[in-house]
């Protein structure tokens, strides 16, 4: 039944705390402590969450991998009587590697505009003091835990020159970490973050094949995220063969002698004398063979 005032609902993607409540914004309290209904991942965690920070109860659907399909009529139906509704998940941004996404999607599809709360992010928390340096990165979150498709996964992360932040289980994280040491190397910098925001937060830092040796046995227990390097650059010296080849292309198409030097110096990013003599050499040897 639609809000006879016309008024249609809004679905409110929130983020929640990922360990210290006092990351929670006012505004994210002020949307789960005013919306008509809370459509959370688990209820019980949620309802902590709400108790904790002082908010009153409020209806909830359950949100995961099992129900996530069958919740979607009911938020339209709310969304459509003119009720505001909020998504969480159990910890950080919904849809990040958690439910959500498919939810959101059919209030899009329903011609609904969600809005965002932005809140705090596990991926983007550890980026940040991983210490690694680069402008650009993948969020590959949890990979496959086994077969052909975990082997195609961690061979893309070991070539991808951007650094990857992923997510690992503590029971799963030395074979993940023991992995990507034979795949990239164990030399290949990494950052394990563990328990972010919490009162046992730790990131250590170091070379894969170090982290095999840190980790241990035993991997401590709380939730990882590992920030990857990305492959280095591999810097391929131009060969003398490769420079003439280049030089004769120029001045085949009219360029001159010492425009062709200077275009194929920078070109190969080779020092411009080491060009000027094999242009010299090969132009000559042209010469007297004719």
């Amino acid at each position: 039944m639609t809000d006879p005032a016309g008024r249609r609902g809004v679905l409110h993607v929130v983020g929640t705390p990922i360990g210290n409540l006092g990351d929670l914004s006012p505004r994210a309290a002020s949307v789960l402590s005013s919306v008509a209904l809370i459509a959370c991942e688990d209820t019980r965690r949620t309802g902590r969450l709400l108790q904790l920070v002082g908010i009153a109860k409020r209806p909830m659907a359950v949100v995961n991998q099992h129900t996530e399909a069958d919740v979607i009529g009911r938020v339209l139906g709310a969304l459509e009587a003119g009720d505001d509704v909020a998504l969480v998940s159990d910890a950080g941004m919904p849809t990040i590697s958690d439910p959500g996404a498919v939810l959101v999607a059919a209030v899009v599809e329903a011609g609904f505009a969600p809005v965002v709360v932005p809140g705090p992010s596990a991926s983007l928390a550890a980026l940040a003091v991983s210490g690694l340096v680069g402008d650009r990165f993948c969020f590959e979150g949890f990979l496959p835990r086994k077969g052909a498709e975990r082997g195609r996964r961690i061979a893309t992360l070991a070539s991808d020159p951007r650094i990857s932040v992923l997510f690992e289980a503590p029971h799963r994280v030395l074979r993940t970490v023991s992995d990507l040491a034979e795949a990239c190397g164990s030399d290949r910098r990494v950052a394990m973050c563990r328990e972010l925001t919490k009162l046992h937060e730790e990131v250590w830092r170091g070379s894969l094949g170090e982290a095999v040796q840190h980790l241990g046995a035993d991997a401590p227990r709380g939730e990882y995220v590992l920030v990857l390097s990305g492959r280095a650059e591999q810097t391929v010296e131009a060969d003398d063969d490769g420079i003439v080849a280049a030089l004769v292309e120029l001045t085949e198409q009219g360029t001159s002698t010492r425009d062709a030097v200077a275009e194929v110096a920078k070109r190969l990013d080779v020092p411009r004398r080491r060009v000027y003599g094999l242009a010299v050499q090969h132009f000559d040897e042209g010469q007297s063979d004719s």
